[in-house]
């Protein structure tokens, strides 16, 4: 996906890492860094999951599917943001989704498996999402120092903390029991150990991947920063579910996928986890709230956006393209609110705004500084057909990477834009808590010093790369 990095941006930046599909690999270039998961899509083969009359290009989304899910975002104060939280069409993606859950629940009722455990379908030695090119960039095994008991024991812990009805107490994992649960000191102890050890290899990941981003979460506080790591290694998974190696039944993809929201939905529901990094995010979800499962959520959607035969690989207008900066980019900004919390007097209510316009910012730069990796390595062109056919800009001269006046003019009209959303983005930064000012500022300025880049190239992005300094 483009799963890029965070920040408002901290996390924002890092929703470039996580969001950006477009080169998967959370890794490879997103920022909260400069993160951008360059995620190579290969072809998806769905035709069991998905009617057969519908399209199997490349472009798997009708523009009527399309419209709807335009037609039910929120358009916020100014006119420029919209708010496309929770935005779900009757599309191919999601009747695929739809349609792969199904067959994971009925798995798991014939297999007669508990509540909290979830039909995968990937290599049952390894962490669903930690897979072997990870452990690769980590250059160690994973979670090998806590095993399955241990784990849930320390998850059990965890939940005891919780206040009285945060969790559902009516789930199998009996959580009501948890709570009068009596833990020894000894006991607290070991679980302390296994959170800190889990959470220690969660800054792993993210600095294997995301070594900009994870920089720049060195500014937080030690419980903040942890919680990031934390929302970013859920990301990271996600990004690796939908860009793993498979064979030629992407099916499986849809399989893995399906079953890692329901493994969301019952963490958030009842605090159920399935391995180390799962008990971050319980903590997380225990100490932050109010931290929403939406944004989580949307950008699963986000992900499959480019996923050949269920996403698209071209966008007409800028309404189109925005709701894809929401999905990979904005709703990291969204999942670091409750972390990065309000100056008094402000809300997330009122951060939201310029959070999602951190979102759009940094993909739009993205976007901007990789055209012709895009076009030339992915067949991919993201900057919407309308704003081409205004300038005078063709297909044809991005996939040969010709720059004529056109195209500057192009550029020049595409960086501006982009500004405007950096401007937006800035109203937001003294909304923040004071201890997280200074990473989202910084965060914003280095990511924007790419348009600046893009200039002193001469707007060329079809054969040259914006680089600017590592901060």
């Amino acid at each position: 996906m483009k799963f890029s990095g965070l920040t408002l941006a901290l996390v924002l930046s890092a929703a470039n890492a996580f969001t950006l599909p477009r080169h998967s690999t959370l890794a490879k270039s997103t920022v909260i860094g400069s993160l951008s998961l360059s995620c190579g899509r290969r072809a998806t083969s769905l035709n069991s999951l998905v009617e057969p009359s519908r399209s199997s290009s490349a472009s798997g989304r009708t523009k009527d599917e399309i419209a709807i899910e335009l037609a039910s975002g929120k358009i916020l104060e100014g006119g420029q943001v919209i708010d496309f939280s929770s935005v779900k069409g009757d599309s191919k993606a999601e009747t695929a989704l739809a349609e792969a859950r199904k067959v994971v629940m009925q798995s798991r009722t014939k297999s007669g498996m508990k509540h909290e455990s979830v039909v995968t379908v990937s290599d049952q030695n390894q962490i669903l999402g930690i897979n072997d090119d990870v452990i690769k960039e980590v250059g160690h095994e994973l979670g090998e120092f806590a095993d399955p008991e241990m784990v849930q024991n320390c998850a059990s812990y965890l939940r005891s903390t919780a206040p009285a009805g945060f969790f559902d107490e009516s789930s199998n994992n009996k959580e009501s029991s948890f709570r009068s649960q009596e833990f020894s000191a000894a006991e607290k102890m070991e679980f302390d150990e296994i959170l800190r050890k889990a959470y220690i290899e969660s800054g792993e990941v993210t600095s294997a991947f995301a070594k900009t981003f994870y920089l720049g979460t060195q500014l937080l506080p030690e419980v903040s920063r942890e919680a990031i790591w934390a929302i970013y290694v859920w990301c990271r998974r996600t990004d690796e579910i939908v860009d793993a190696p498979r064979g030629d039944d992407d099916e499986d993809m849809l399989t893995d996928l399906s079953s890692w929201e329901i493994r969301l939905e019952n963490l958030w529901n009842s605090g159920a986890v399935e391995d180390v990094f799962d008990l971050c995010l319980l903590d997380v979800r225990i100490r932050y709230p109010n931290l929403p499962i939406v944004p989580f959520i949307d950008m699963v959607r986000g992900m499959l956006m480019d996923v050949p035969d269920l996403g698209q690989d071209r966008y007409d207008t800028f309404d189109e393209l925005h709701l894809y900066c929401y999905r990979v980019a904005g709703t990291v900004g969204l999942m670091s609110m409750p972390i990065f919390g309000c100056a008094p007097g402000y809300n997330e209510d009122a951060a939201r705004e310029p959070a999602l316009s951190l979102g759009v910012a940094f993909q739009l730069t993205n976007i901007l500084r990789d055209i012709g990796e895009d076009a030339t390595t992915r067949g991919r062109i993201y900057i919407p057909r309308k704003d081409m056919e205004e300038f005078g800009v063709t297909e044809e001269q991005i996939f040969a990477q010709r720059v004529d006046e056109n195209f500057v003019n192009f550029m020049k009209f595409q960086i501006e834009r982009a500004r405007t959303y950096y401007d937006r983005a800035r109203r937001g930064v003294f909304m923040l808590a004071e201890e997280s000012r200074l990473p989202v500022q910084a965060s914003l300025d280095a990511y924007g010093e790419i348009l600046t880049k893009i200039e002193e190239n001469n707007y060329d992005t079809l054969t040259k790369r914006a680089y600017v300094d590592k901060w």
